[in-house]
């Protein structure tokens, strides 16, 4: 019995949706120099959007602005996180401007689609006394070239707030000890100039000795924390995992501590400390100055215990005091 019409449709649309998924992945690598992760995830969330398409009896190319609606709050109400449904209303709508330029479709259905409402999460980061105790605890590491690794990223990640993406895939040849800084390339193959404290320099100084020894004979490394890994450098994984296990040896909980919690405490520390936000937002590798404005946390704390300690109504014998004038 021959197929009807949907179902021929479900048979040679899928194929097409695919490759236009692929071709828009190759234009925002090659164009735009999107991160892996960003377009590893773009790709997830567009095959999810082709299987709803598909289940509608549509395309890509036909998709009209009720069918993108329709998708934004089938993701609702799956309970998927505001975050994640953020995220795939970008890769719709970047999707889509990609087929109007390169006219494959003549309009672009997104453009009036509704930004879900965030919730301001407030960075989760941990005191300057629990970071000293993070560094404390390295000395526990064995054997001696795994804890001189760890003390160089620590240092590094606490002194420039780099992502850890960044931190792991650091080149060799980034060391310049004479220097007081680091040539970092972030998301969209930005380059930007993060600091290296003198305890950074130190550690590593005292790392590439050591990195030397841990290399295969006959062999070299273009990373400066070379691994056996596919990638030839530490893993993100991995070094989550070893700094679960340093968290564990400081006494603090290992859940509370993360790369990206390490960064969030560097950004906080600076803030407190009376660094100004365009700095951080330098340093950090932000776009957008709003992204670091989560940072003054920081300083509407401060404010409120300024006001608490020195305000006269904060004393409870002003009003005593005032009446006896």
């Amino acid at each position: 019995m021959r197929p009807n019409l949907s179902t021929w449709s479900l048979i040679r649309f899928k194929p097409m949706n695919n490759e236009l998924i692929l071709a828009f992945a190759e234009t925002i690598t090659a164009e735009r120099g999107a991160a892996a992760n960003t377009v590893a995830a773009y790709t997830r969330d567009l095959k999810d959007f082709g299987s709803f398409l598909d289940s509608r009896r549509r395309t890509f190319e036909n998709a009209e602005m009720k069918d993108l609606r329709a998708y934004m709050a089938f993701t609702a109400q799956k309970g998927m996180a505001e975050k994640t449904q953020a995220r795939r209303l970008s890769a719709l709508r970047e999707f889509y401007k990609y087929l109007y330029t390169e006219k494959i479709r003549k309009d672009n259905p997104s453009e009036s689609l509704d930004s879900p409402r965030l919730k301001r999460a407030l960075p989760k980061y941990l005191s300057e006394e629990e970071i000293n105790k993070l560094f404390e605890a390295v000395d526990q590491i064995q054997p001696k070239n795994k804890a001189v690794r760890m003390r160089t990223l620590l240092e590094i990640l606490y002194a420039s707030g780099l992502r850890v993406s960044e931190l792991v895939t650091l080149p060799a040849n980034v060391v310049n000890i004479k220097e007081n800084f680091l040539i970092v390339r972030g998301k969209g193959a930005k380059d930007r100039m993060v600091p290296l404290t003198d305890a950074a320099k130190q550690a590593l100084h005292d790392w590439i000795p050591e990195r030397e020894k841990t290399l295969p004979k006959g062999r070299g490394s273009r990373w400066l924390f070379p691994s056996s890994s596919k990638t030839g450098h530490l893993s993100r994984e991995s070094f989550f995992l070893e700094l679960k296990e340093l968290a564990l040896k400081a006494g603090i909980p290992a859940e509370r501590v993360s790369p990206h919690v390490i960064r969030h405490s560097f950004a906080s520390h600076l803030v407190a400390h009376d660094a100004d936000l365009r700095t951080v937002q330098q340093m950090l590798g932000h776009s957008d100055i709003a992204t670091t404005q989560i940072y003054t946390h920081i300083l509407d704390n401060r404010l409120k215990n300024s006001v608490e300690k020195s305000h006269p109504m904060a004393d409870p014998t002003f009003f005593q005091q005032f009446l006896k004038k």
